[in-house]
């Protein structure tokens, strides 16, 4: 069997929990967050940069568990700081540790598990199950887009020093496909419910056509900078969970904030 649909295969069970949503998704994406910091931390080895990865996937669990409906911004704001101003310490006992190992375990946690935890933020939303769907099939189809418009059309360079094959077509390409994907999906959610207006599908469509590519884009600048072609192996024919889901990971914090601050819900 083709490994890219071993990939599909194994991916398939976090599609379920989209459709489930609640706990499931919650905690399915929490899975998903845990992988993905194991595979950040995992790769910046590759430069000697030792993060304390325990420290990172303790904040990411706590943080899944008093993940709510309502955001707690007080509440991780504290866990966070409380959990920077430890691991801080832990260089002056551990002199084989320093600011660089500190500063990437932070970011791992932010760069993955609440990138990634935006996803359950937009389920919880009013209508949220029709909405989250915005999050990947602005990804999906940008990718896609992006790809085939590249193939058929591109001619000049977009990002050469970061990713060579991507050029100005194919990002142009992106951004149309993922806004028309996004408003026909607003067009056959109006069709059985009117709660938000069209035009704000189609202005999702066209920032996340933008900002999946960033997506894509600063998961590549991290593997040139550390010298590997994948995070890992653990999808086959897909590379690894942030090989996967490297612009849904950006996609997921423009559809929360857009939907939090523009439509207003």
């Amino acid at each position: 069997m083709n490994n890219r649909y071993i990939g599909a295969l194994i991916i398939a069970p976090f599609i379920m929990f989209l459709f489930i949503g609640g706990i499931y998704l919650k905690y399915g994406v929490m899975i998903l967050s845990l992988f993905g910091m194991y595979e950040f931390y995992r790769v910046i080895k590759e430069k000697n940069i030792q993060a304390i990865s325990i420290a990172g996937y303790i904040l990411c669990i706590i943080y899944y568990i008093t993940l709510d409906k309502t955001v707690d911004y007080r509440m991780h704001f504290f866990f966070l700081i409380i959990t920077m101003f430890i691991i801080m310490c832990i260089p002056i006992f551990d002199v084989e540790y320093n600011f660089i190992d500190i500063s990437t375990t932070i970011m791992g946690f932010l760069y993955v598990a609440v990138f990634f935890s935006f996803i359950v933020l937009v389920d919880n939303k009013n209508y949220g199950n029709y909405l989250v769907w915005l999050i990947f099939i602005s990804s999906w189809v940008c990718d896609t887009a992006a790809y085939y418009a590249g193939r058929a059309f591109g001619k000049r360079k977009l990002c050469s020093k970061v990713s060579p094959k991507k050029t100005i077509e194919g990002s142009i390409g992106g951004m149309i496909g993922s806004t028309l994907a996004c408003g026909i999906l607003g067009y056959l959610i109006h069709s059985r419910i009117d709660f938000i207006p069209i035009y704000h599908f189609f202005a999702i469509g066209a920032i996340c056509g933008v900002f999946c590519q960033f997506g894509d884009l600063t998961a590549s600048s991290i593997k040139r900078y550390v010298g590997v072609k994948d995070y890992s192996n653990l999808i086959p024919g897909h590379g690894g969970i942030l090989d996967r889901f490297d612009s849904i990971l950006f996609a997921s914090v423009v559809v929360y904030y857009y939907l939090t601050f523009i439509v207003g819900i």
